[in-house]
């Protein structure tokens, strides 16, 4: 008689071993910075152009929802849904060319060099993705 199969671990705990299984500091970015700066658009809808900025800082985190469940945790293709929206948030961003005085100027160049930063990161991860490196973390 063979043994019952071992029950599929929960989708939330892939996701999380997944997560966990990344370099720290890219753990603290994305924990402590990159999510927070981008959700905190959300305070600021009222302000010219606030809406488009807050669809999309989130937007593109959102997009990521899909593929972290379809592949259980993370991969090179959680950059994609990053491209378009934060390509188009960093050109508006630096269209409007805010001043950097009060809080929504501050925020914006805050969220425009953050999101560059990722974009820098986003577009070769990109492009090693769509070149067959699809390992997910932590597998």
């Amino acid at each position: 008689m063979n043994p019952a199969p071992a029950a599929p671990k929960p989708l939330i705990a892939d996701i999380w071993h997944s997560f966990r299984s990344l370099p720290g500091w890219v753990q603290i970015w994305v924990a402590l910075i990159l999510m927070p700066v981008n959700m905190a658009s959300a305070a600021f809808t009222h302000e010219p152009a606030g809406l488009w900025i807050a669809l999309l800082a989130n937007g593109a985190m959102v997009l990521n929802l899909p593929v972290m469940v379809r592949e259980r945790g993370f991969s090179k293709f959680m950059a994609v849904p990053h491209l378009i929206p934060w390509t188009l948030l960093v050109v508006l961003i630096a269209i409007i060319q805010p001043p950097l005085e009060g809080p929504f100027g501050i925020y914006l160049w805050t969220l425009f060099a953050v999101d560059l930063v990722s974009l820098i990161f986003d577009y070769p991860d990109a492009v090693k993705w769509f070149r067959g490196e699809r390992d997910v973390a932590g597998r």
